[in-house]
């Protein structure tokens, strides 16, 4: 199917972001917005709008693919879909997120890593970072790209529904999750994603590191945040986290929409006269 006029993207409103510029914000106590991005029109919007910074996140599994574990979102399609976020949104930090499939073994990791920045343009990676991960954030480190490690809840282990527990909750486990910070940024994580933890947590991990941290349900400490963009819009099939704002109901407007369309069909409104391509007039012939 085809369309008359090509979609543009939206005249962006933002200078370039870099990781530079967010460790600025941090240092001036200014808070960055981040949000998932799977496509082109989202992304070009997101960039307009100001979000500084996007994420091709392993919840395309869920979201997009309608799959019940972000284990299966397969790198080929992410890395497809990042080159398309990547022209929608050319001046925001951009992510990429390594799926579970990619980070089975170090030197695939290293590969994946490699080839989001080479051939998607992002700017970092993003892995849920285990104990046993030091050596290999400092491997993708040392090869000149920025990582992320993402700690607290981390949705690739979680194999039920019933896992999608909020962590740190005690004096104990917000200790050890500190002390697996450090060690993450010791490596050269030069930034970590704190996920579904009070905000005294995130608060006791930001003390204890220098980098920027940002929050997925992680309180108003952190010094950004990401949140999956339809669960914020309405347009998840699921319920969404507690932490998610409902700015909009979308997923019930675009249903109104298509059972209009339905009704317009069968009532014969649709097609109209006005969407009707009409034959050229023609000039008769003299004898």
């Amino acid at each position: 199917m085809g369309t008359d006029n090509q979609m543009h993207a939206p005249q962006a409103t933002t200078r370039r972001i870099t990781l530079d510029l967010l460790c600025q914000m941090k240092s001036a106590g200014e808070k960055f917005a981040m949000l998932t991005a799977y496509d082109y029109p989202t992304a070009a919007l997101a960039q307009a709008a100001g979000v500084h910074a996007l994420l091709i996140g392993d919840s395309l599994a869920t979201v997009i693919l309608g799959h019940e574990s972000t284990r299966e979102a397969p790198f080929e399609l992410m890395l497809t879909l990042a080159e398309a976020v990547r022209r929608g949104a050319p001046d925001v930090f951009f992510v990429g997120d390594m799926p579970y499939e990619s980070i089975i073994d170090d030197d695939r990791a290293l590969l994946a890593a490699r080839r989001y920045r080479d051939e998607a343009g992002c700017d970092a990676v993003k892995f849920e970072a285990q104990p046993d991960h030091d050596e290999l954030i400092e491997r993708i480190a040392s090869a000149g790209i920025t990582t992320i490690a993402h700690l607290g809840l981390q949705p690739q282990q979680v194999l039920s529904p019933e896992g999608y527990r909020a962590q740190a909750r005690d004096a104990g486990s917000v200790e050890a999750l500190v002390t697996r910070a450090r060690s993450a940024v010791s490596s050269g994580a030069a930034m970590l994603l704190l996920e579904a933890i009070p905000n005294e947590a995130a608060q006791a991990v930001i003390d204890a590191v220098p980098v920027p941290v940002i929050g997925c349900g992680a309180g108003p400490a952190c010094d950004g945040h990401v949140l999956v963009t339809q669960d914020m819009l309405g347009l998840g099939a699921a319920r969404p986290p507690k932490f998610v704002p409902r700015h909009a109901e979308l997923g019930r407007a675009v249903a109104e929409v298509l059972r209009r369309y339905v009704t317009d069909i069968e009532s014969g409104r649709y097609p109209a006269p006005e969407h009707v391509y009409p034959m050229r007039a023609t000039t008769a012939k003299r004898d």
